[in-house]
């Protein structure tokens, strides 16, 4: 969850560079931030709670007496161990202060390794599970050990997810890492050397990156990086280059990233569809990499957001493909015991690439023989080297916590990914399967169409929750993921408790929640259950709760029905989720503005869930 930067190299631009990496990685986290300095054979630390803003404060006020550090460590911290507070913010030291450790992840034995610690005299000053490493890593480096041999050294005795970058002030100009299922990536630059918990803290410094495997050690200096397997022998790695942007991390004249992600989704889904579609709309079963004729099975294994996305992959892969489809929540499928053989396909659905629970259900599904395909909008994560085969969103980077564009491209790979199963299955003709394709290759104009005729009623509607104790979400069929979407929405970023239900299943509990203090949001949907859904909600105006119904324009039962109308373009078929989506992320977004809440940094979460 936290957020690991690292830099080594010139003078001048040490801290400038620290500070830009944590800005671009506090959404992994921001209770609370530091860095950790070589100043002169010592080791110097700032820290501090709460947001970056707050660290840039002190940093700022030194007046530029960091302008000649060469080398430090930054961390942006989600809490685990201990709460927020100074004394538990990293960097972390040694007792003597030799070493400097900053650390993503749970060291699950840290309870025994303190002991330990303790029984041989060490003094904590902190309640962190991290703590131990540096004193652990400071009692070899004093004995004698450098600090690439302490890390690997102490390396075997570490339980749990972890990535670890130190530094020592008795080896000035150096950084050492390693990683075990937490991200680590390295950026090479002329004359210096970069390292963070993600691409996109680095990308206004290089295009050029090493990935960092599990078990391995980094070094980097201002002229190297350097990998060493866990035998110590050295490692070759074929350097990779990303196309992002820079750009593309920075706000552009929105107000926040989420605002300004929901206006990209429709870039996001036409590059993503350029990826996976032929420019008419073909489906080519062979661009999948995985023998799709031989699925007999699909499960899709996902968390949060991808597992709405998950939900709406079934009924594309059911009514498309003809096939078996089921979706389970990864934290729970990675403990049951999931049965299948080679016949099943298994998609995993992982925005950042990194989610743990995602990369163990992978590990659960090979124990019964099935094949793997990964859906991730991070090029070179640890999912995608984990599954058999990948499909790609690209979306581009994503810095608000709260997911926008990634879902409706999930979505897209999904459909896309139902296309290709059914050619290969032959269960649609060709012609119907072109028109589907070339329908998806049109969305990117249609959900820009929604975005905008959507924008004004939701500035509106966020109104009728200013008084708010709750909301419930009602749809049916392929509107259901999309209220739970917007249910988790409203709740991530503005606090409200709200629950996506099927709107049938309304009068089995949640109708007992519903008064004038409880707005109801109606996805219809269209057909037989846009009238069932109808009917529903009639039963939530007869209590006096105010109704927000995602309709087309022109639909009169929906304004009768409603005190307002989020408008959505008139688009039936498989494209209409898409759709109703952009109206709630808008919703959400004015909710929580209106309440005068930070969108992208909703208290408690992170963006990228790399513990359990």
């Amino acid at each position: 969850m936290c957020g690991i930067v690292g830099y080594v190299g010139r003078e001048s631009r040490c801290v400038e560079v620290l500070l830009e990496g944590l800005r671009h990685l506090e959404y992994r986290g921001y209770d609370s931030a530091g860095l950790a300095l070589q100043r002169s054979g010592r080791i110097e630390r700032v820290r501090r709670v709460g947001h970056l803003e707050n660290l840039e404060r002190a940093v700022r006020g030194r007046n530029g007496d960091y302008a000649r550090v060469t080398t430090g460590v930054g961390h942006t911290r989600w809490a685990t161990h201990g709460r927020p507070s100074e004394e538990n913010a990293h960097p972390h030291l040694g007792g003597s202060g030799a070493v400097a450790v900053v650390h993503n992840g749970i060291i699950e034995n840290f309870a025994a390794l303190r002991s330990e610690l303790e029984d041989r005299g060490v003094r904590f000053a902190s309640e962190t599970d991290t703590e131990v490493v540096a004193h652990l890593l400071e009692e070899r480096v004093l004995s004698g050990a450098s600090l690439r041999e302490a890390l690997a050294g102490i390396l075997p005795r570490l339980e749990g997810t972890f990535a670890i970058a130190a530094i020592s002030r008795e080896e000035p100009g150096r950084i050492v890492a390693a990683r075990h299922q937490s991200p680590l990536v390295i950026g090479l630059g002329e004359g210096e050397s970069f390292l963070a918990s993600a691409i996109p803290a680095l990308l206004g410094q290089t295009r050029r990156f090493l990935l960092v495997e599990n078990g391995e050690v980094a070094e980097l200096t201002a002229g190297a990086a350097r990998l060493f397997g866990p035998d110590g022998a050295p490692v070759e790695r074929e350097v990779f280059e990303v196309d992002w942007d820079a750009e593309a991390v920075e706000l552009g004249g929105f107000e926040s990233y989420m605002l300004k992600e929901i206006h990209e989704q429709p870039a996001a889904l036409r590059a993503t569809l350029a990826g996976l579609l032929g420019p008419e709309g073909e489906a080519d079963p062979g661009a999948i990499g995985l023998p799709l004729r031989e699925v007999r099975r699909v499960v899709v294994v996902a968390c949060g957001t991808a597992y709405h996305a998950g939900l709406l992959g079934k009924a594309y892969i059911e009514r498309l493909a003809g096939l078996p489809a089921e979706v389970s929540v990864a934290s729970e499928y990675r403990y049951s015991e999931p049965v299948g053989d080679g016949d099943t396909l298994v998609v995993a659905i992982s925005q950042s690439g990194e989610t743990i629970d995602t990369l163990a259900a992978i590990q659960a599904a090979r124990r019964f023989g099935g094949r793997v395909l990964a859906i991730t909008n991070t090029r070179g994560s640890l999912i995608t080297r984990e599954a058999d085969a990948v499909l790609l969103t690209s979306a581009g980077p994503e810095i608000g916590v709260a997911a926008t564009k990634t879902f409706l491209a999930q979505i897209a790979a999904l459909q896309a990914l139902a296309l290709a199963l059914a050619a290969a299955r032959k269960t649609l003709p060709e012609g119907e399967l072109l028109r589907m394709g070339r329908g998806l290759r049109r969305l990117p104009e249609r959900v820009e169409e929604a975005i905008g005729l959507a924008a004004p009623a939701a500035r509106q509607a966020a109104a009728l929750f200013e008084s708010a104790r709750c909301a419930l979400f009602l749809g049916r069929g392929p509107a259901y993921p999309v209220a739970l979407e917007g249910a988790l929405k409203l709740k991530e970023i503005s606090y409200v408790p709200a629950e996506g239900y099927p709107a049938g299943e309304m009068k089995h509990g949640p109708i007992a929640l519903v008064d004038e203090w409880c707005p109801v949001v109606a996805v219809l949907g269209e057909g037989l259950l846009r009238e069932k859904t109808l009917s529903n909600v009639e039963e939530t105006v007869a209590r006096g709760a105010p109704v927000i119904a995602v309709a087309g324009p022109g639909d009169g039962d929906a304004r009768r029905l409603s005190g307002l109308l989020l408008p959505v373009p008139e688009e039936g078929g498989l494209l209409g989720p898409y759709l109703w989506t952009v109206p709630l992320q808008l919703l959400a977004y004015h909710v929580a503005r209106a309440r005068g809440l930070d969108v992208d940094k909703p208290r408690n979460l992170a963006k990228s869930v790399t513990v359990e």
